[in-house]
């Protein structure tokens, strides 16, 4: 029998006006996004519905906006019987992903991730770090070309075959984009991001979160995660700490992801969250799986 697996999207999907259209149109959206809303210790809402973009864009108001988005449309999916045998998320899209799995409650999940962006600006701010996207070349062939460049840069994001995004020090990412188009990269672009993420320069953020999880009342999940760092199955808190630890620094193997939920029978995802990025990554991984967008009530009311 076919499988339904929910994805969620990661930074840089986000508008300024997200949510806002749930929220003023459905009585359930506007009750869990109150429920976030309330427990934050800054006016999300105002960031998320009215901005500026430059407020909206910062790393500690652009994460946790992303996921209390992902986990109204994932509660307003549910509510129409539509249920996942699979969750996983992009980069910070995880998070919304343990919320959906049910490893933490609805306001619970929006709060951790609040504080992954506040210690992930507190450390970018303090090391000259940054990333660049790799178009064209195979992943092996950029691991490989990274290990002769001085200074610290590696392959993070592994986003499709023909995609990869490298982090690190901005010298050494200079370096390296200059080196990989000579090995054959179509593109080597730097990205307008705040920080190394995803690097060994991050571990940081990753001792910080983990001491910041040991507060909050894990559970088993319902649902299997599809881990970033691995690209296989967790169901355990102590698997999701230790996830949650590990990804701040470590990579995000989407490609595998995609591939291993195929292999446990997923024909069908539906992307859940602001924009269509995951979407386009997941028809490069397999054309062969149906992918669903669900970002507006327009969305939800189309489906069968």
């Amino acid at each position: 029998m076919s499988k339904i697996a929910f994805v969620f999207p990661g930074q840089g999907t986000q508008y300024v006006g997200m949510g806002k259209e749930l929220y003023e149109n459905n009585e359930i959206a506007k009750k869990e996004f109150d429920n976030i809303f309330n427990k934050m210790n800054f006016d999300l809402k105002d960031v998320m519905f009215n901005g500026p973009e430059s407020a909206l864009k910062e790393t500690k108001n652009t994460q946790p906006a992303i996921v209390a988005m992902s986990l109204v449309l994932n509660k307003l999916l549910q509510e129409k019987g539509i249920k996942p045998d699979f969750v996983a998320g992009h980069s910070v899209g995880e998070y919304a992903a343990l919320g959906a799995a049910g490893f933490l409650s609805l306001e619970d999940t929006v709060l951790l991730t609040a504080a992954r962006g506040q210690f992930m600006n507190d450390v970018a701010s303090s090391v000259n770090g940054g990333m660049a996207a790799i178009i064209g070349l195979e992943s092996d062939t950029i691991v490989e070309v990274l290990k002769n460049i001085d200074g610290i840069v590696e392959a993070v994001n592994f986003n499709e075959p023909k995609q990869t995004v490298i982090a690190g020090e901005v010298e050494a990412i200079n370096k390296a984009c200059e080196a990989l188009k000579e090995a054959g990269a179509r593109r080597a672009m730097p990205l307008a991001v705040s920080g190394p993420f995803h690097s060994s320069l991050m571990k940081p953020v990753g001792e910080k979160l983990k001491e910041e999880a040991l507060k909050y009342d894990f559970k088993n999940s319902l649902i299997p995660l599809m881990a970033n760092t691995t690209g296989k199955e967790i169901t355990t808190p102590e698997e999701m700490i230790e996830e949650i630890y590990s990804q701040s620094f470590g990579p995000v193997k989407w490609v595998d992801t995609i591939k291993n939920l195929k292999a446990a029978g997923v024909t069908e995802i539906y992307e859940i969250g602001p924009g269509k990025v995951l979407a386009g990554l997941i028809k490069k991984i397999d054309k062969e799986i149906i992918v669903k967008n669900i970002e507006k009530l327009e969305d939800l009311e189309n489906i069968a």
